[in-house]
Protein backbone atom coordinates (compact mmCIF):
# COMPACT_ATOMS: atom_id res chain seq x y z
CA UNK A 1 0.00 0.00 0.00
CA UNK A 2 1.26 3.43 -0.82
CA UNK A 3 2.10 5.78 2.14
CA UNK A 4 1.25 9.42 0.70
CA UNK A 5 3.02 12.72 2.62
CA UNK A 6 0.52 15.70 1.34
CA UNK A 7 3.03 18.45 1.05
CA UNK A 8 1.75 21.94 -0.52
CA UNK A 9 3.13 23.00 -3.95
CA UNK A 10 5.86 24.85 -3.23
CA UNK A 11 7.39 22.57 -0.73
CA UNK A 12 6.71 19.32 -3.20
CA UNK A 13 8.53 21.89 -5.70
CA UNK A 14 11.64 22.08 -3.54
CA UNK A 15 11.46 18.19 -2.55
CA UNK A 16 14.23 16.25 -3.82
CA UNK A 17 12.59 13.80 -5.65
CA UNK A 18 14.07 11.05 -8.88
CA UNK A 19 15.94 12.79 -11.15
CA UNK A 20 14.59 11.16 -14.81
CA UNK A 21 16.50 7.91 -15.43
CA UNK A 22 19.36 8.15 -18.18
CA UNK A 23 18.89 5.95 -21.52
CA UNK A 24 18.44 1.77 -20.88
CA UNK A 25 21.55 1.94 -22.95
CA UNK A 26 23.22 5.17 -21.43
CA UNK A 27 27.01 4.37 -20.46
CA UNK A 28 27.56 3.25 -16.72
CA UNK A 29 28.87 6.34 -14.82
CA UNK A 30 29.66 4.74 -11.14
CA UNK A 31 31.80 2.03 -9.99
CA UNK A 32 29.66 -1.08 -10.50
CA UNK A 33 28.90 -2.60 -7.33
CA UNK A 34 29.55 -6.59 -7.18
CA UNK A 35 26.94 -7.97 -4.62
CA UNK A 36 29.49 -9.36 -1.65
CA UNK A 37 31.37 -6.41 -1.26
CA UNK A 38 31.66 -4.61 1.84
CA UNK A 39 30.71 -5.59 4.99
CA UNK A 40 29.04 -8.70 5.66
CA UNK A 41 25.70 -8.04 8.28
CA UNK A 42 25.32 -11.52 10.20
CA UNK A 43 22.38 -9.94 11.86
CA UNK A 44 20.45 -10.05 8.67
CA UNK A 45 19.56 -13.76 6.60
CA UNK A 46 20.09 -17.26 7.72
CA UNK A 47 22.79 -19.74 7.90
CA UNK A 48 20.57 -22.81 8.05
CA UNK A 49 23.15 -24.31 10.33
CA UNK A 50 21.00 -24.68 13.61
CA UNK A 51 20.06 -28.48 13.84
CA UNK A 52 17.08 -27.23 15.30
CA UNK A 53 16.09 -24.38 12.96
CA UNK A 54 11.99 -24.55 12.41
CA UNK A 55 9.38 -22.31 10.68
CA UNK A 56 5.76 -21.87 12.20
CA UNK A 57 3.27 -21.87 9.73
CA UNK A 58 0.19 -20.52 11.57
CA UNK A 59 -1.88 -22.16 8.58
CA UNK A 60 -4.26 -20.76 7.20
CA UNK A 61 -1.65 -18.60 5.36
CA UNK A 62 -2.33 -14.85 4.06
CA UNK A 63 -3.36 -14.12 0.68
CA UNK A 64 -3.69 -10.36 0.70
CA UNK A 65 -3.12 -9.67 -3.10
CA UNK A 66 -5.80 -12.07 -3.91
CA UNK A 67 -8.84 -11.94 -1.70
CA UNK A 68 -7.41 -8.92 0.97
CA UNK A 69 -7.14 -11.34 3.96
CA UNK A 70 -3.83 -10.90 5.31
CA UNK A 71 -4.92 -13.72 8.15
CA UNK A 72 -2.29 -12.60 10.58
CA UNK A 73 -0.31 -13.67 12.79
CA UNK A 74 2.18 -14.34 10.57
CA UNK A 75 4.24 -17.44 10.10
CA UNK A 76 8.02 -17.10 10.62
CA UNK A 77 10.87 -19.35 11.83
CA UNK A 78 12.21 -19.90 14.92
CA UNK A 79 15.14 -17.56 15.06
CA UNK A 80 12.88 -14.59 13.77
CA UNK A 81 14.98 -14.31 10.58
CA UNK A 82 12.71 -15.51 7.97
CA UNK A 83 9.04 -14.53 7.74
CA UNK A 84 5.73 -15.34 6.01
CA UNK A 85 5.06 -12.78 3.17
CA UNK A 86 1.76 -11.04 4.01
CA UNK A 87 0.53 -10.70 0.55
CA UNK A 88 0.78 -14.37 -0.22
CA UNK A 89 1.53 -16.45 2.60
CA UNK A 90 4.49 -18.49 3.14
CA UNK A 91 5.77 -21.96 1.01
CA UNK A 92 4.13 -25.25 2.75
CA UNK A 93 7.40 -27.07 2.95
CA UNK A 94 10.29 -25.29 4.89
CA UNK A 95 12.56 -27.65 5.93
CA UNK A 96 16.33 -27.80 6.84
CA UNK A 97 18.20 -30.54 4.87
CA UNK A 98 21.78 -32.05 4.24
CA UNK A 99 23.33 -29.59 2.32
CA UNK A 100 23.51 -30.85 -1.71
CA UNK A 101 26.63 -31.99 -3.37
CA UNK A 102 28.79 -29.28 -4.03
CA UNK A 103 27.79 -26.28 -2.00
CA UNK A 104 29.57 -23.84 0.45
CA UNK A 105 32.33 -24.61 2.08
CA UNK A 106 31.43 -25.21 5.54
CA UNK A 107 27.68 -25.71 4.84
CA UNK A 108 26.28 -28.66 6.58
CA UNK A 109 22.37 -27.13 6.11
CA UNK A 110 20.48 -25.68 3.48
CA UNK A 111 16.94 -25.08 3.37
CA UNK A 112 14.43 -26.80 1.09
CA UNK A 113 11.55 -24.93 -0.16
CA UNK A 114 8.17 -26.41 -1.92
CA UNK A 115 4.64 -24.98 -2.17
CA UNK A 116 1.41 -27.19 -2.65
CA UNK A 117 -1.50 -25.04 -2.01
CA UNK A 118 -0.37 -21.39 -3.33
CA UNK A 119 -3.42 -19.43 -4.09
CA UNK A 120 -6.44 -18.40 -1.69
CA UNK A 121 -6.30 -20.77 1.31
CA UNK A 122 -9.13 -23.31 0.87
CA UNK A 123 -10.13 -22.89 -2.89
CA UNK A 124 -7.94 -23.89 -6.24
CA UNK A 125 -7.20 -21.53 -9.02
CA UNK A 126 -5.97 -24.35 -11.33
CA UNK A 127 -3.70 -20.97 -12.13
CA UNK A 128 0.03 -20.51 -11.25
CA UNK A 129 0.10 -19.19 -8.13
CA UNK A 130 3.34 -17.79 -6.19
CA UNK A 131 4.43 -18.06 -2.15
CA UNK A 132 6.89 -15.71 -0.15
CA UNK A 133 9.57 -15.97 1.91
CA UNK A 134 10.88 -12.78 3.41
CA UNK A 135 14.35 -12.10 4.72
CA UNK A 136 13.05 -9.25 6.67
CA UNK A 137 15.49 -6.14 6.33
CA UNK A 138 13.77 -3.35 8.08
CA UNK A 139 11.47 -5.55 10.17
CA UNK A 140 15.07 -6.94 11.93
CA UNK A 141 16.95 -3.36 11.87
CA UNK A 142 14.05 -1.37 12.52
CA UNK A 143 15.66 0.75 9.79
CA UNK A 144 15.60 0.12 5.76
CA UNK A 145 18.85 0.79 4.13
CA UNK A 146 19.79 3.46 2.10
CA UNK A 147 20.85 3.01 -1.28
CA UNK A 148 24.05 5.51 -0.42
CA UNK A 149 24.93 2.83 2.01
CA UNK A 150 25.40 0.51 -1.19
CA UNK A 151 24.05 -2.80 0.19
CA UNK A 152 23.78 -5.77 -1.86
CA UNK A 153 22.16 -9.11 -1.49
CA UNK A 154 23.46 -12.66 -2.08
CA UNK A 155 22.10 -16.07 -2.15
CA UNK A 156 23.25 -19.92 -3.32
CA UNK A 157 20.53 -21.59 -4.89
CA UNK A 158 19.94 -24.95 -5.57
CA UNK A 159 18.01 -26.34 -8.89
CA UNK A 160 17.39 -29.66 -9.20
CA UNK A 161 17.66 -32.69 -11.62
CA UNK A 162 15.77 -31.54 -14.89
CA UNK A 163 13.39 -34.75 -13.87
CA UNK A 164 12.30 -33.48 -10.34
CA UNK A 165 11.12 -29.91 -11.77
CA UNK A 166 7.24 -29.71 -12.18
CA UNK A 167 6.36 -30.78 -15.74
CA UNK A 168 5.75 -26.53 -16.26
CA UNK A 169 7.36 -24.12 -18.57
CA UNK A 170 6.85 -20.84 -17.13
CA UNK A 171 8.77 -19.01 -13.98
CA UNK A 172 9.21 -21.29 -10.90
CA UNK A 173 11.71 -19.51 -8.42
CA UNK A 174 12.68 -15.66 -7.90
CA UNK A 175 15.18 -13.79 -6.01
CA UNK A 176 13.75 -10.26 -4.89
CA UNK A 177 14.41 -7.26 -3.10
CA UNK A 178 11.54 -4.81 -1.64
CA UNK A 179 12.81 -1.32 -2.63
CA UNK A 180 10.97 2.06 -2.11
CA UNK A 181 10.94 4.97 -3.99
CA UNK A 182 9.60 8.44 -3.94
CA UNK A 183 7.29 9.60 -6.91
CA UNK A 184 5.00 12.78 -6.97
CA UNK A 185 1.16 12.09 -7.62
CA UNK A 186 -1.25 14.77 -8.61
CA UNK A 187 -3.85 15.24 -5.43
CA UNK A 188 -7.20 14.25 -5.81
CA UNK A 189 -10.79 15.66 -5.58
CA UNK A 190 -13.36 18.57 -7.12
CA UNK A 191 -10.74 21.35 -5.23
CA UNK A 192 -7.63 19.50 -5.10
CA UNK A 193 -4.60 21.14 -6.27
CA UNK A 194 -1.05 20.86 -6.25
CA UNK A 195 1.27 17.34 -5.68
CA UNK A 196 1.51 14.71 -2.96
CA UNK A 197 5.04 12.59 -2.44
CA UNK A 198 4.19 9.28 -2.35
CA UNK A 199 6.09 6.63 -1.25
CA UNK A 200 6.49 4.11 -3.98
CA UNK A 201 7.44 -0.01 -3.12
CA UNK A 202 8.31 -2.26 -5.62
CA UNK A 203 10.02 -5.72 -6.25
CA UNK A 204 12.95 -5.93 -8.37
CA UNK A 205 14.61 -9.14 -8.63
CA UNK A 206 15.35 -12.63 -10.96
CA UNK A 207 12.91 -15.38 -11.97
CA UNK A 208 14.00 -18.24 -12.80
CA UNK A 209 11.99 -20.07 -15.80
CA UNK A 210 11.78 -23.95 -16.82
CA UNK A 211 11.65 -24.80 -20.68
CA UNK A 212 9.80 -28.02 -20.27
CA UNK A 213 10.52 -30.86 -23.21
CA UNK A 214 7.42 -31.54 -23.35
CA UNK A 215 6.02 -28.39 -24.31
CA UNK A 216 5.52 -27.63 -27.81
CA UNK A 217 8.40 -26.06 -29.53
CA UNK A 218 10.90 -27.13 -26.39
CA UNK A 219 13.76 -29.71 -27.67
CA UNK A 220 15.12 -30.46 -24.34
CA UNK A 221 14.70 -29.85 -20.93
CA UNK A 222 16.74 -26.17 -19.85
CA UNK A 223 16.29 -23.37 -17.52
CA UNK A 224 16.35 -19.24 -18.26
CA UNK A 225 16.85 -16.49 -15.91
CA UNK A 226 14.52 -13.42 -16.55
CA UNK A 227 14.86 -10.00 -14.86
CA UNK A 228 12.06 -7.75 -13.75
CA UNK A 229 12.08 -5.30 -15.25
CA UNK A 230 12.81 -2.83 -17.85
CA UNK A 231 12.04 0.93 -17.30
CA UNK A 232 8.52 -0.53 -17.84
CA UNK A 233 8.75 -3.04 -15.66
CA UNK A 234 8.64 -5.93 -17.89
CA UNK A 235 10.62 -8.96 -17.28
CA UNK A 236 13.24 -10.04 -20.37
CA UNK A 237 15.82 -12.98 -20.15
CA UNK A 238 19.85 -12.43 -19.59
CA UNK A 239 21.00 -16.21 -19.18
CA UNK A 240 20.21 -19.51 -20.23
CA UNK A 241 21.08 -22.53 -17.95
CA UNK A 242 21.44 -25.98 -19.62
CA UNK A 243 19.99 -28.84 -18.22
CA UNK A 244 23.97 -29.77 -17.29
CA UNK A 245 24.24 -26.81 -15.51
CA UNK A 246 21.68 -27.64 -13.17
CA UNK A 247 23.11 -27.68 -9.74
CA UNK A 248 24.20 -24.90 -7.63
CA UNK A 249 24.07 -21.17 -8.82
CA UNK A 250 24.87 -17.99 -6.76
CA UNK A 251 22.43 -15.31 -7.34
CA UNK A 252 23.19 -11.86 -6.43
CA UNK A 253 21.55 -7.84 -6.50
CA UNK A 254 23.30 -4.65 -5.57
CA UNK A 255 21.86 -0.98 -5.24
CA UNK A 256 24.26 1.94 -6.28
CA UNK A 257 23.85 5.36 -4.91
CA UNK A 258 22.48 6.59 -8.21
CA UNK A 259 19.03 4.04 -7.82
CA UNK A 260 20.12 1.31 -9.89
CA UNK A 261 19.73 -1.96 -9.90
CA UNK A 262 22.36 -4.55 -10.77
CA UNK A 263 21.89 -8.35 -11.21
CA UNK A 264 24.10 -11.09 -10.86
CA UNK A 265 24.97 -14.56 -11.35
CA UNK A 266 26.72 -17.54 -11.63
CA UNK A 267 27.43 -21.19 -11.69
CA UNK A 268 28.62 -23.13 -8.60
CA UNK A 269 29.22 -21.16 -5.09
CA UNK A 270 32.35 -18.94 -5.88
CA UNK A 271 31.93 -14.88 -4.64
CA UNK A 272 30.19 -13.50 -7.13
CA UNK A 273 32.56 -10.97 -9.54
CA UNK A 274 32.25 -8.33 -12.23
CA UNK A 275 32.18 -10.87 -14.79
CA UNK A 276 29.30 -12.12 -13.12
CA UNK A 277 27.03 -9.13 -14.53
CA UNK A 278 23.87 -9.24 -16.13
CA UNK A 279 22.17 -6.47 -16.46
CA UNK A 280 21.70 -3.01 -14.41
CA UNK A 281 18.38 -1.23 -14.55
CA UNK A 282 15.70 1.41 -13.45
CA UNK A 283 12.89 -0.88 -13.12
CA UNK A 284 9.68 0.58 -13.80
CA UNK A 285 11.65 4.22 -14.19
CA UNK A 286 12.50 4.39 -11.05
CA UNK A 287 15.44 4.99 -9.30
CA UNK A 288 15.78 3.17 -5.99
CA UNK A 289 15.92 4.88 -2.58
CA UNK A 290 15.90 2.54 0.19
CA UNK A 291 16.24 -1.15 0.74
CA UNK A 292 13.84 -3.24 2.73
CA UNK A 293 13.82 -6.60 2.28
CA UNK A 294 15.91 -9.44 0.89
CA UNK A 295 12.70 -12.28 -0.21
CA UNK A 296 12.01 -15.69 -2.48
CA UNK A 297 8.98 -16.18 -4.63
CA UNK A 298 7.81 -20.50 -5.44
CA UNK A 299 5.33 -20.85 -7.26
CA UNK A 300 3.13 -23.92 -8.76
CA UNK A 301 -0.13 -24.97 -10.42
CA UNK A 302 -2.65 -24.17 -7.41
CA UNK A 303 -4.50 -27.41 -8.62
CA UNK A 304 -4.32 -29.37 -4.65
CA UNK A 305 -2.05 -31.88 -6.49
CA UNK A 306 0.96 -30.43 -7.97
CA UNK A 307 3.96 -29.60 -5.88
CA UNK A 308 6.11 -27.17 -6.86
CA UNK A 309 9.77 -27.54 -7.72
CA UNK A 310 12.38 -28.84 -4.91
CA UNK A 311 14.31 -25.87 -4.93
CA UNK A 312 16.71 -25.48 -2.02
CA UNK A 313 18.80 -22.05 -0.89
CA UNK A 314 21.70 -21.70 1.41
CA UNK A 315 23.15 -18.25 3.27
CA UNK A 316 21.17 -15.42 2.38
CA UNK A 317 23.04 -12.59 2.95
CA UNK A 318 22.97 -8.72 3.03
CA UNK A 319 25.86 -6.22 2.70
CA UNK A 320 27.01 -3.01 3.37
CA UNK A 321 29.64 -1.20 1.83
CA UNK A 322 29.31 1.99 4.21
CA UNK A 323 28.27 -0.13 6.86
CA UNK A 324 29.11 1.89 9.77
CA UNK A 325 25.27 3.07 10.73
CA UNK A 326 24.25 -0.19 9.95
CA UNK A 327 26.43 -2.08 12.60
CA UNK A 328 25.44 0.61 15.25
CA UNK A 329 21.64 -0.49 14.86
CA UNK A 330 22.77 -4.14 14.98
CA UNK A 331 24.79 -3.62 18.11
CA UNK A 332 21.70 -1.77 19.47
CA UNK A 333 19.04 -4.43 18.13
CA UNK A 334 21.68 -7.70 19.71
CA UNK A 335 21.54 -5.77 22.80
CA UNK A 336 17.66 -5.48 23.04
CA UNK A 337 17.68 -9.21 22.60
CA UNK A 338 19.84 -9.99 25.17
CA UNK A 339 17.76 -7.94 27.59
CA UNK A 340 14.66 -9.47 26.65
CA UNK A 341 16.27 -12.72 26.58
CA UNK A 342 17.04 -12.13 30.33
CA UNK A 343 13.74 -10.91 31.08
CA UNK A 344 12.43 -14.03 29.81
CA UNK A 345 14.05 -16.24 31.64
CA UNK A 346 13.71 -14.24 34.56
CA UNK A 347 9.97 -14.68 34.43
CA UNK A 348 10.33 -18.26 34.05
CA UNK A 349 12.40 -19.07 36.79
CA UNK A 350 9.13 -16.87 39.13
CA UNK A 351 6.90 -19.53 37.69
CA UNK A 352 8.92 -22.69 39.00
Amino acid sequence: MKTIFLLPAAAAAALMLPAPCPAADAPLSYALPVPGAGTPIEFLGDTFEDEDWKFFHNHPKSSREEDGRARGPMGGSANRRLQEGPERGQPDLLETIATPPGGLAGSSRALLMRTLHSGVPGTYSRAVHQDDLICGITTRLGSQIPVQEIPSCVVRVWLPPADQWENRSGPHFGIRLGVRTTTLEANRGFFASGTSAVVEPYWPGMWIHFRSETSRGVETDSALVKVRGDRRGIDFPVKDIPAEQFGWWTFGMSLSADGQVHYFASPGVDDLTAADHLTSQFPYGFRAERLNSFFFNVCNLDDGQTWSTPFVIDDPSVYVVNAQRVEQLVDRREAYEQRRRRRSAGRSRSVR
